[in-house]
């Protein structure tokens, strides 16, 4: 006769499996709730002084004091590490990158002074000062520093309101100077105050929306210089330049200035066009502005063209950049409306650059400081500041040739600046008859590398509030101001993160064949949901005031539809379980427990069970603080399928 131990039924295994993988769900549920108490604010706090002294090598006393200064003077001025190991084989390529950059940067400095509203010459000063405090705290090896055009348009829209430039040119000057010392010293302090986030405010969308808006009104600034228009307006919005170009048509005009313009403007697109169809041709189109200052300016001296209409430049000051301390306005009347311009002007001037910068490095494979640029950026331009600059920052467009010229250090800035402060002791005497309309064609002929067509179509097809942040930033810079533009794709811009914060998505939850995991029921349709439980996943890092009342009614919606939905499918089971999924939940307020307090209260009144599924640190620990666990029963799991092995499901 058989023992009766081997009559166990199979009923009786299956129970048994069922309550051992039950006790070990108990003993897991047991590491979620005895967590040791997560770090707060003060101990984060001061977790990064410290991991702040230990990346600074003077303040760790572990090392000598002379290797921990010397490391300091590394981390501070980069070109104390990469020059050990220069050679003369990268200096051969500098040298000749450095060149070809300073033909690019002679006349497009000079043009961009003229749209800052500024005389000739601080274009120049500006490439001499800044790119030379780059190279020595720098992290880039491609960027080319100096200034650019949206920047000049920047600086020439907004402090063109607090000082006419035509009226008073010297204290527009002095305004123009302060603003760059503030910009420096707004970018040198988000660098040291690790804030690199704020310039994060700018969306990618928003710069590309903006940088499209500013090339058009720049463009469109130009055509005072290339129809040699004598009276044009200053205010930057599209209608108002279009009116007071079609008012200058009813006026004599000259059309020399327009013919020897568009010439010029012709050749350095083709010679644009010649380069990018041949790479081997590079400095082509890197030396054609240059080429056409001389060329333009021979013609005129040679014809006595300005005697005949055509504008020229006149006289450009010449010399080392002389020293503006004095001329820098701190207790002026103007001083908030100027401060406030220099943080604008620094968080454009720093998305740019930044951008710029990783974009090379991304293709050379290095990795580059944000922090750092941040700090080098402010510094070079406090102290261009200090010596007639007015505000630097790195150019794609000279960037680029700087690359493409097989460029391998922060020494082809340095060979650029020799030669052009060259030029500035020796040549400035002859670009005397350069015509205007030559600077008008090179800054037109920058500007399409500005307008980003294909990126803006992307944006679209991925998100389209994202798009209509740039849509915003260029029709605001476009038809208002600058000012406008930006302030309306920042507004589109956080009034996304309000609506996504505010209107956190949930989504039900279906098993996937085969497997233990869990999806999202509409993006997997052949997930598969279980009878009698509703799984659901809150799609918010936060939950707090601001959504927490919007979470419960949409579960609670959510579970309402389930029941009618078994109702009418005559289902077995109706909802008896709600198994919270939140793991994507960072952190938790106190209204948000209370949500979650009054949504297990409708829950229990309707004979429905609550359980939380894979909470993070500081949410199960605040949520143990409130006391909420022992009011679900302990219902805590480190998985949903840990929940559906406790229920026997």
């Amino acid at each position: 006769m058989a023992s009766p131990l081997n009559e166990t039924t199979p009923t009786t295994v299956d129970e048994e499996m069922t309550d051992l993988a039950r006790h070990d769900c108990v003993e897991r549920v047991q590491w979620v709730l005895n967590t040791p108490k997560p770090p707060g604010i003060s101990q984060e706090l001061i977790g990064t002084a410290v991991s702040w002294r230990n990346k600074v090598p003077f303040l760790n006393m572990q090392s000598g004091f002379k290797d921990g200064l010397f490391s300091m003077l590394k981390a501070t001025f980069p070109i104390l590490s990469w020059c050990q190991n220069y050679k003369a084989n990268q200096f051969k390529h500098d040298l000749f990158a450095g060149l070809t950059l300073a033909s690019l940067c002679i006349p497009q400095s000079i043009g961009y002074a003229t749209l800052a509203k500024l005389d000739p010459q601080y274009g120049l000063y500006t490439s001499v000062v800044p790119p030379l405090i780059y190279a020595v705290m720098g992290t880039s090896r491609e960027i080319a520093i100096g200034p650019v055009a949206v920047v000049s348009l920047l600086l020439s829209s907004m402090v063109q309101k607090l000082q006419d430039p035509m009226a008073n040119p010297i204290a527009y000057q002095k305004l123009v100077l302060t603003v760059t010392f503030f910009a420096g010293a707004f970018q040198a302090a988000f660098g040291l105050f690790r804030s690199g986030f704020l310039v994060d405010f700018l969306s990618h969308a928003a710069i590309v929306g903006f940088m499209a808006g500013a090339a058009i009104v720049i463009g469109l600034q130009q055509l005072k210089g290339l129809l040699g228009i004598a009276h044009f307006t200053n205010k930057t919005d599209v209608i108002s330049v279009v009116k007071a170009l079609w008012s200058s048509f009813h006026h004599p005009w000259n059309p020399h200035n327009f013919i020897l313009g568009c010439s010029f403007l012709i050749f350095i697109l083709i010679t644009r066009f010649l380069g990018k169809r041949n790479r081997k041709l590079f400095w082509l189109p890197a030396i054609a502005p240059l080429a056409s200052v001389v060329l333009a300016t021979l013609i005129v001296f040679l014809t006595k063209a300005d005697e005949h209409g055509v504008k020229i430049l006149k006289h450009i000051k010449g010399g080392l950049n002389p020293s503006s301390v004095h001329q820098l306005q701190f207790n002026g009347p103007h001083v908030g409306e100027v401060a406030k311009i220099g943080l604008i002007v620094a968080i454009i001037a720093l998305t740019e650059a930044i951008a710029v910068g990783r974009s090379f490095a991304a293709i050379k494979g290095y990795h580059l400081d944000g922090n750092k640029e941040m700090v080098a950026m402010g510094f070079m331009n406090i102290i261009g500041s200090f010596t007639s600059c007015y505000v630097a920052t790195g150019s794609f467009s000279r960037t680029a040739v700087n690359f493409s010229a097989g460029c391998e250090t922060a020494v082809s800035n340095v060979v650029m600046v020799i030669t052009v402060f060259i030029s500035l002791e020796l040549f400035t005497k002859l670009l005397y008859y350069t015509p205007v309309a030559i600077l008008a064609s090179i800054i037109l002929s920058a500007l399409p590398g500005l307008i980003d067509v294909n990126e803006a179509y992307n944006i679209w097809k991925v998100d389209k509030l994202d798009f209509l942040a740039c849509i915003g930033a260029f029709l605001g810079v476009l038809f208002a101001t600058v000012e406008i533009g930006l302030l309306v794709a920042v507004t589109i811009s956080f009034a996304k993160i309000i609506l996504v914060s505010i209107r956190p998505g949930t989504e039900t939850l279906g098993r996937l064949p085969g497997s233990d995991m869990f999806g999202d029921v509409n993006q997997y349709p052949m997930a598969v949901k279980t009878p009698g439980v509703l799984v659901m996943r809150l799609k918010s890092a936060l939950l707090c005031f601001a959504n927490a009342n919007f979470v419960r009614e949409r579960i609670m919606k959510w579970v309402i539809e389930e029941e009618k939905d078994c109702k009418l499918g005559n289902a077995e089971k109706t909802i008896q379980i709600v198994i919270l999924d939140i793991s994507n939940l960072m952190d938790i307020d106190t209204s948000g427990i209370a949500s979650l307090e009054e949504l297990h209260n409708n829950l229990d009144s309707n004979g429905i069970k609550l359980a939380i599924a894979n909470p993070r640190w500081q949410v199960i620990h605040k949520l143990k603080l409130a006391n909420f666990v022992p009011k679900i029963g302990g219902m805590v799991f480190l998985s949903i399928g840990e929940a559906m092995t406790y229920f026997s499901i």
